[in-house]
Order: structure tokens, then C-alpha cells, then sequence
């Protein structure tokens, strides 16, 4: 029964061939399609005004140079918003369960916003090691703690995703499985676990859309810093 827990979490294969590319590439299926009049339907009236609210709420904090990272922000936050709320349907795989994919989307990033800062300001950015101020015999040891914090950004990035998102379809799950195996034998006590069930569920779809957006929210105060 425990490795059953953990079956929604591999990657389905058709023919042998994974299908996570086809289940990150389906939300693109929900953007606003190109076409000569402005505003189509409601559908897409939605759909830009919610695109304005996160570029508006992500940029806001930065200054003029950041904002040609707009589009970056946005699209990564679009794509983690749609698959982690696809995810949550039956029958379905989240890739954002993955803790190489989420590597994958923040290690690249951390690293352009290192670089950037280092090739723009690097006195400022090397100065983020050691705070003004520091009693000469604490500077080997802040030096390494702050180096150690900067490198293990990108892996928290990750693990926080990875972790929240998996834990929270483990209790869907368990809590589905006693639903289910309590039905035949004290229906009270299992309508009472669906309906937690239920609040779960609601608290799992405010997770993933949190969680996208701290992950992206992260991205930009890193870059905030070196720009």
C-alpha cells in the first residue's frame, strides 16, 4: 500500500515514452490566442487581466532595469499556476512533484541573476558576503555562512515546491483512501472524512497557487538584489 501512495507521482509513459513533456505543454493550450481584435471574449478578458495583475504585482517591487525580465517572471509563473492547478484534477500528473524539474527551473534562474548582478555590480554583489560593520574576527566565518546561504537558494527553491506540492496530494490521497474504506462501515465517520476531504482539497488549490507564486516571487528579490 505505500509504494500505491507514491504511484502518482511517476511519470506516465505511452509506449514507453514520458508524457510530462505533453502535461507542461497542455497549459499553454489555455493563453490567449493571437487575434485582430482586442479583446475576443470574456475568456480572454480574464485571461489578460490576470497576466496585468501578476506583471504589475512582480515588477512593482523593481527598479527599470529589471522589468525586461517581465516576460520571463510572467510565463514561469503562468506555467507553475496552471500545472500545479491541472495537477490537483484525477487522473492527472503534476511535473512540479519533481524535484529535478523544479531544479531545473531554479537552478538556470538563480544562476542569470548571480551572474547578472556579478557582471553589472560586482562590488555590491560581493558586498552581500560581508555586511558593514563585521568585527574583523567574524569576517572567514560570515564570509562562509553567507557564501553557503547564496549557494543553497536554488536548492530550497526547489525542495520548497517539490515538498509542499507532494505532501499535500499524499494527503489527498490517504484521507481519499479512509473515505473510501470507511464507507461501508460507518458512513457517518466517511461523510465527515469527505467532507475534510473537501477543505483539503480548497487548501490544496490555495497551496499551488501560493507556492507558485513564492517560487517566482523568490526569482525576482534575488534579482532585486543585482540589479
Amino acid at each position: 500500500m505505500n509504494l500505491s501512495f507514491f504511484d502518482q507521482f511517476m511519470s506516465p509513459c505511452l509506449m514507453g515514452i514520458p508524457l510530462a513533456l505533453l502535461s507542461m505543454l497542455l497549459p499553454t493550450l489555455l493563453l490567449p490566442a493571437p487575434n485582430n481584435r482586442w479583446l475576443p471574449n470574456r475568456l480572454s478578458t480574464i485571461q489578460l487581466w490576470l497576466l496585468n495583475t501578476i506583471t504589475k504585482q512582480l515588477m512593482t517591487p523593481l527598479n527599470k532595469k529589471a522589468h525586461k525580465w517581465a516576460l520571463i517572471l510572467t510565463s514561469l509563473m503562468t506555467m507553475l499556476l496552471m500545472i500545479n492547478l491541472l495537477g490537483l484534477l484525477p487522473y492527472t500528473f503534476t511535473p512540479t512533484t519533481q524535484l529535478s524539474m523544479n531544479m531545473a527551473l531554479a537552478f538556470p534562474l538563480w544562476l542569470a541573476t548571480l551572474l547578472t548582478g556579478l557582471r553589472n555590480q560586482p562590488s555590491i554583489s560581493l558586498g552581500h558576503l560581508l555586511p558593514e560593520g563585521t568585527p574583523t574576527p567574524l569576517i572567514p566565518a560570515l564570509i562562509l555562512i553567507e557564501t553557503t546561504s547564496l549557494l543553497i537558494r536554488p536548492l530550497a527553491l526547489g525542495i520548497r515546491l517539490t515538498a509542499n506540492l507532494t505532501a499535500g496530494h499524499l494527503l489527498i490521497q490517504l484521507i481519499s483512501t479512509a473515505t473510501m474504506a470507511l464507507l461501508p462501515v460507518l458512513p457517518v465517520v466517511s461523510a465527515l472524512t469527505a467532507m475534510i476531504l473537501l477543505l483539503l482539497t480548497i487548501l490544496e488549490i490555495a497551496v499551488a497557487m501560493i507556492q507558485a507564486y513564492v517560487f517566482v516571487l523568490l526569482l525576482s528579490l534575488y534579482l532585486q538584489e543585482n540589479i
